[in-house]
């Protein structure tokens, strides 16, 4: 089974004060996502259609704390942890729904960035994809321990 083991983002009265520093993260037991905008409060949602909620999962997190990254909650700039599922694998149009009512499309995997690397403090180049983008199809409520289900995985696309 899969489940959200975390949520975090950054709240709008949150601001950065060193754009290279750690990544601004507050944990929330629960949050509403809303419909083509992201997570509801939180200072990045509603600024791009394919990059509104990132996602993470906790065994590929477990693999970069053993390898020596900083790998608790939000320290990759990710939104939301989900174990059990390896969201960094699902090729873009894969449908997720997370909790009761929740629809997410993978957009893409997600890139690292000078950004990131700065936050880990070591080098990102070899990590491959850093979880994936999705966009909210659906809003409604999610929270810690909610079950994420896998809707409609997509054809992956050759290169």
């Amino acid at each position: 089974m899969s489940q959200i083991v975390s949520i975090t983002y950054q709240p709008r009265d949150r601001r950065y004060t060193d754009r290279l520093g750690d990544y601004i993260r507050v944990p929330f037991a629960a949050a509403m996502l809303v419909a083509d905008h992201g997570i509801d409060g939180d200072q990045k949602a509603g600024h791009n259609k394919s990059r509104q909620v990132n996602l993470v999962s906790a065994e590929w997190l477990s693999a970069r704390a053993a390898e020596g990254y900083r790998a608790a909650p939000g320290q990759f700039g990710e939104q939301i942890i989900v174990a059990g599922l390896a969201v960094e694998t699902l090729p873009p149009g894969t449908r997720l729904a997370l909790g009761p009512q929740a629809i997410l499309t993978i957009t893409k995997g997600r890139t690292g960035c000078d950004r990131l690397e700065a936050a880990q403090g070591k080098s990102i180049a070899d990590l491959g994809p850093i979880g994936a983008l999705a966009r909210v199809v659906m809003g409604g409520p999610i929270q810690v321990g909610d079950m994420v289900r896998l809707l409609e995985v997509a054809d992956k696309v050759a290169s």
